[in-house]
């Protein structure tokens, strides 16, 4: 076959996931659901602090090697040799999603913050997974076999925290697409956790009369999807002449949403967490519901002052800094995510744990709003509306709560004819929808009609958005 000989001696050279990561040495680092309940989540406070240490002084200098982490650090005059101890990570520059994209804009398409290139994955397998774009540019992530691993041990033991067990059958109804979190709960459940996972998607995809059925036939132990859709969810099964609290025998509920709302649905027991696509899954409650404990051998959670970007107490509300311990492909280093939350002091949980504890998300230091699961800033949809032909660049965009659900509306100016605004907005909410995946609503007005809402008059600097939730 001499056509196929140097494709031969490629995959030759070819490194496949089980020879890429050495499993037992992974769990030996990082602790599985259950077995994690009964080792490193018990740990002393010097223990937690010994290993964080250890792997912060490794990735130090695995970081130090990217173009990103070294220039910006070079700048603030530190280097992998002025980390001697956890409390030395503060000596370093943290990082917004901004400075990533300009990372991007500098160096395409993937920036110079990875650690990886594609070529990288003949040696061992990778994957890309992109958040963002809603500003007009994605931003990818690259994760190796390993990345990838680990992962999806840490959100295993996140949904077994919340009360997924293994064998359970599970509907996984996030969207498949460009982001990682449904991939996160598919390589969670299925490999670390043993569970049967019926991949729906969402409603888009398997309708949501469907899902229904499928819960209920199967007898679904859980449902992963957003909050809001879990809810809907819930209206299709009363629809179908189903009680959601019996007929729908859920026994955790892995959703960002209500946990108020979401118990009463179901009648079962709600446990915050938080996470986000860079690191995935960071933190988790435990039954006394007193903090949502972090996996500290996975990550160091800071909080700054939002503005300032000063370290904070404990206690004081501020924007969430994350540095992961355990990524190969794209390392993050003191990364600024601008969520808000706050820390424990470290003190033993009724738990038994000594793990640092935070408080909950409680919003956005800056203004992205996550609607329906997908990511989105105003400033992104206002420049793909005012794109659209007809419409003014002047536009304001606000969010509400109506009833269980997040909305989102983009007010845009025209100066057509008042009697096309209606075919206008049909054209706008098309393609927003068709631009983001989620529905936003639109609304099309006359010249000056936005004025008293961006201030256009009477501010330095015109408002284009406000939070009515």
């Amino acid at each position: 076959m001499p056509c196929f000989r140097g494709v031969l001696a490629m995959a030759e050279n070819l490194v496949r996931p089980w020879d890429a990561v050495d499993y037992q040495d992974l769990m030996r680092k990082y602790a599985p659901a259950p077995d994690y309940f009964n080792s490193s989540y018990l740990d002393s406070p010097a223990e937690i602090e010994s290993v964080q240490l250890e792997r912060l002084k490794a990735k130090v200098h695995r970081a130090s090697k990217i173009p990103f982490f070294r220039d910006r650090w070079a700048k603030a005059g530190v280097g992998p040799d002025d980390l001697r101890s956890v409390k030395d990570l503060s000596r370093f520059p943290t990082y917004t999603v901004d400075d990533i994209r300009k990372s991007i804009d500098d160096h395409p398409p993937f920036g110079d913050y990875q650690g990886v290139v594609p070529s990288d994955a003949t040696r061992e397998p990778m994957r890309v997974f992109m958040s963002g774009g809603t500003t007009g540019k994605s931003r990818p992530t690259f994760y190796t076999q390993w990345d990838r691993d680990v992962g999806a041990l840490l959100t295993a033991r996140a949904l077994y925290m919340q009360g997924i067990r293994p064998g359970d059958v599970v509907l996984n109804s996030w969207a498949y697409g460009l982001h990682n979190g449904a991939f996160s709960f598919d390589e969670a459940l299925a490999r670390w956790l043993n569970c049967v996972v019926i991949t729906t998607s969402t409603g888009n995809v398997t309708s949501t009369e469907r899902q229904v059925e499928l819960a209920i036939e199967y007898g679904a132990s859980a449902i992963c999807t957003t909050g809001d859709y879990l809810l809907r969810i819930a209206e299709a099964a009363r629809a179908l002449g189903y009680d959601p609290k019996v007929d729908l025998k859920l026994r955790a509920l892995p959703n960002i949403g209500d946990p108020e709302v979401l118990s009463e649905t179901f009648g079962v027991e709600y446990f915050r967490s938080y996470g986000f696509h860079e690191v995935q899954w960071v933190s988790v409650e435990c039954p006394a519901h007193d903090g949502l404990h972090i996996f500290e051998d996975a990550y160091i959670v800071q909080v700054v002052d939002a503005e300032t970007g000063e370290e904070l107490p404990d206690g004081e509300l501020g924007a969430v800094v994350v540095t992961e311990l355990y990524k190969t492909g794209s390392s993050q280093f003191r990364y600024n995510i601008m969520d808000l939350s706050f820390l424990h002091p470290r003190g033993q949980c009724e738990c038994g744990s000594w793990l640092r504890r935070m408080g909950p998300f409680a919003g956005r230091g800056d203004n992205m709003v996550k609607l329906r699961g997908i990511n989105l800033w105003p400033e992104g949809v206002g420049e793909v509306a005012c794109a659209v032909d007809g419409i003014d660049p002047d536009y304001f965009v606000r969010v509400w709560r109506d009833g269980n659900r997040d909305e989102m509306e983009i007010a845009v100016v025209s100066r057509r004819d008042p009697a096309l605004f209606g075919s206008q907005q049909s054209e706008l909410e098309a393609v927003l929808n068709h631009r983001f995946g989620v529905r936003i609503h639109a609304k099309v007005v006359a010249p000056g009609a936005l004025d008293s809402d961006t201030e256009l008059h009477t501010s330095p600097k015109s408002k284009r958005f406000r939070d009515e939730r």
